[in-house]
């Protein structure tokens, strides 16, 4: 995984992990990578790993069985679209819509792009 410097590699890391589970990789209740395959994997330091672990634990996307490791909580899904539709409806729509004025870009030009990418053109 290429890591960019805009955010922390834990966090990065916890994304991966959350796209992977809205992708369908991994259903509810289902065991995710051990924090050391994870850590091997994604060639990090396996404390970066942990940390990963816990930001996704303490959100409710994973749960720890002891002895067993950590498994995808029952509607991580649901919670994970939540969090990111509210993410991008208050944070990213809004900065992107300010550049859009800037650039003199319109509705039709977005909707044309948007078109464009669903057909596969």
């Amino acid at each position: 995984m290429t890591f960019n410097n805009d955010k922390a590699i834990y966090l990065q890391m916890a994304d991966r992990l959350c796209d992977e589970i809205l992708a369908g990789t991994y259903a509810d209740d289902d065991r995710v990578p051990s924090v050391r395959e994870y850590a091997v994997a994604l060639e990090v330091n396996t404390n970066t790993a942990v940390k990963a672990y816990e930001t996704l634990a303490r959100d409710g996307v994973i749960y720890n069985r002891r002895g067993l490791g950590y498994f995808v909580t029952p509607g991580a899904r649901a919670t994970i679209m939540e969090q990111r539709r509210r993410a991008f409806l208050g944070d990213t729509l809004p900065a992107m819509l300010r550049q859009m004025r800037l650039l003199g870009i319109g509705i039709d030009e977005v909707v044309s792009a948007w078109n464009s990418t669903a057909t596969g053109a």
